[in-house]
């Protein structure tokens, strides 16, 4: 419960009833305020971000992305509770007392269980309304208005022969807004199993005493969150985020400084083999890249990944609207779903993204000096200069070049997998996989495709053919849909009449789960355990997470034409991922403001100077256009580069 003031002192009041909510009209100087106005003011009060604007002039390059003001004060006023009769005011002794008395109610079974939201105003309320309150956590969550979905603190892959969940497929979640991990008592979706038995817990090392905040090892706080949250603590404790590099290279990963070194080697050589104007190149790595990918805790790694991300989307924004490069597209409101799958994870494992995944390619080693060389086509950049700026690919990261027409990667993934599969079945056959030498994780014979689409895509004939295939034949893939509530204009109100991407699942014979896209650490879980599913049982698993697009769709789109400002500011204000992920960072003392900012402000200056290097490279020189097309150049390929030669030494002064 919270209320705001305005600008002229007075207060208003929220009045919350149950299964219902109302925000009270204010008086403002004598005039009244319609309703709708007092929304989002109430929306806009529950905004914990800080005040991003650039006004600094960072070596000749002015930020132009808008920014939220932030509320700094949310007054502390009289809040009414009904229930049979009583009420109580904020900071009243009855008011804790009366919370356990309600909680304890639902558990048994005798009060209500969490009331679905009927209308607009009751979402903005049951949703929204206590994401500053640390001991209750929402039942509900809606990233749109009218698309309101039950969460589950249960992980639990939906098998091909399991009864489909009743009613909306309910959305897993670990961390709530507010950074902390929620319990499950307040869950909006009452079916799951846990619901009707006693659902284990890990509880962790009995023997541990507890958390010293002075204690920055991963462990100590890995142990204290199994200890504060026991219905997480199987999650908690199989996550890599909660490992040491150390571990996670051994364990899942190759080495991350490994991998940077190596991968820079082949990718810098592979550009430059070809190239008669150079002998010899390297792309420059900014110590913080190094930094970061030698970086003891995966937490702090995934925040720098995070971060960067954020910035290298805003300053090339920015770039494309200077006239610097042609095109840009950002992912701004859905860097949880990159950094939370990838760092779910092998290194073997394919990648076969559409344009919006650029986080899943920096956490694997790709670097910002990579990056802005393909957004500015020099002679660095791997595709040569042949694709539209964000087109990346890496074939040391198995990162599949990006392909424009949407859709087209998804049954080219199955096809992947069926190749994985098929080259298993023929080292089993040849009795290479032993009982003596059993797989592990990070082995190459256990590593599956992955795709990535948003919501748009799975409208398109190939997401249809894509999962009979995969389904069907039986692969080790995983299809991960980014529904973040726009195909370009199209809400998904307006493209789908059913519950979301993920229901199809069942009219495949498929395993499948709804996750909280914002949340990092439910995304990692739910990706974790679709890819051990994979790998089992050689079959797919289909993952929706759900997200909010901030941005413009790309750099050719105006997203206000289709949707409110407002509407904009509420994801950022309230179910920002980075911001989620920083607050988290700070209650257990991993970071401050102070900390947060600097990781910041260091990121934005190395995209700025990777922009700059990558802006003074020369064009890639022409005879590359016949390059790279076949292993081999064939002897058409030939013919028609000897035409073009002839035909600009005859005509010089056009070229």
């Amino acid at each position: 419960n919270c209320s705001s003031t305005n600008n002229s002192g007075n207060t208003p009041t929220t009045t919350v009833t149950k299964g219902t909510a109302t925000t009270n009209k204010i008086n403002t100087q004598g005039q009244q305020q319609q309703q709708h106005g007092n929304k989002h003011k109430l929306l806009r009060s529950l905004s914990s971000l800080p005040d991003h604007n650039h006004d600094e002039d960072d070596g000749g390059y002015k930020s132009h992305v808008r920014r939220v003001p932030r509320n700094n004060y949310i007054p502390k006023e009289t809040t009414q509770l009904h229930d049979e009769g009583r009420e109580y005011e904020h900071g009243n002794e009855n008011e804790h007392e009366f919370e356990l008395e309600q909680k304890q109610k639902q558990k048994q079974g005798d009060g209500p269980s969490v009331v679905q939201p009927n209308n607009e105003e009751e979402v903005i309320n049951a949703v929204n309304v206590n994401n500053n309150n640390d001991n209750q956590s929402p039942s509900h969550i809606s990233y749109l208005a009218d698309v309101t979905f039950p969460i589950t603190s249960e992980l639990k892959i939906v098998k091909p022969n399991d009864d489909a969940p009743n009613g909306i497929w309910p959305v897993y979640r670990i961390m709530d807004e507010n950074g902390t991990f929620r319990t499950n008592i307040n869950d909006g979706y009452q079916n799951m199993e846990q619901q009707q038995a006693e659902q284990p817990s890990y509880s962790g090392d009995e023997d541990y005493d507890g958390y010293d905040h002075n204690d920055k090892s991963i462990n100590a706080l890995k142990h204290q969150l199994i200890k504060d949250h026991p219905q997480h603590g199987q999650s908690i404790q199989s996550s890599l985020l909660f490992h040491t590099t150390a571990y996670a290279s051994t364990q899942y990963y190759k080495s991350f400084a490994e991998t940077f070194s190596s991968v820079h080697k082949r990718t810098n050589s592979s550009s430059t083999s070809t190239n008669n104007n150079t002998t010899s190149s390297t792309t420059s790595v900014d110590s913080k890249e190094e930094e970061i990918d030698n970086s003891n805790s995966l937490l702090l790694r995934a925040h720098r990944i995070m971060t960067r991300l954020r910035q290298m989307d805003d300053v090339l924004l920015n770039a494309q609207r200077q006239g610097r490069i042609s095109f840009y597209l950002t992912c701004r409101g859905e860097e949880g779903i990159h950094v939370g799958s990838a760092s779910a994870l092998s290194i073997d494992d394919v990648v076969l993204a559409q344009y919006r995944e650029q986080g899943i390619l920096m956490w694997r080693g790709f670097t910002l000096d990579q990056f802005t060389n393909q957004c500015f086509t020099n002679d660095l950049d791997l595709g040569r200069g042949r694709q539209m700026p964000i087109h990346y690919g890496s074939r040391a990261l198995n990162y599949h070049t990006i392909s424009s027409p949407l859709g087209t990667q998804l049954p080219q993934a199955v096809g992947v997998a069926y190749k994985m599969k098929l080259d298993k079945l023929a080292r089993n056959n040849n009795h290479e996989a032993s009982n003596n030498n059993p797989t592990t994780p990070g082995d190459k014979k256990d590593s599956i495709s992955i795709v990535y689409f948003g919501d748009g895509a799975a409208s398109t004939t190939d997401f249809h053919a894509a999962l009979n295939f995969a389904a069907t034949l039986k692969v080790p893939m995983i299809f991960f849909c980014r529904n973040n509530g726009y195909a370009i204009s199209t809400k998904t109100t307006d493209q789908y009449a059913s519950d979301g991407i993920v229901c199809r699942s069942r009219g495949y014979g498929m395993a499948a789960i709804r996750v909280d896209g914002n949340d990092i650490f439910a995304v990692h879980s739910a990706t974790k355990a679709a890819r051990e599913y994979a790998i089992e049982h050689s079959e797919p698993v289909l993952i929706e997470a759900i997200s909010y697009r901030q941005g413009h769709h790309s750099t050719s789109d105006d997203s206000y034409q289709y949707r409110s400002v407002d509407e904009v500011n509420n994801s950022e204000n309230i179910h920002d991922p980075l911001r989620r992920f920083e607050k988290f960072l700070m209650k257990q003392h991993w970071m401050d403001e102070n900390d947060i900012s600097a990781v910041s402000n260091e990121e934005r200056m190395s995209v700025l100077k990777a922009m700059e290097r990558s802006e003074k490279r020369p064009q890639p020189k022409l005879e590359t256009m016949f390059q790279d097309v076949y292993k081999e150049m064939p002897l058409n390929l030939m013919i028609q580069e000897e035409a073009l030669q002839k035909h600009m030494k005859k005509y010089p002064e056009k070229y």
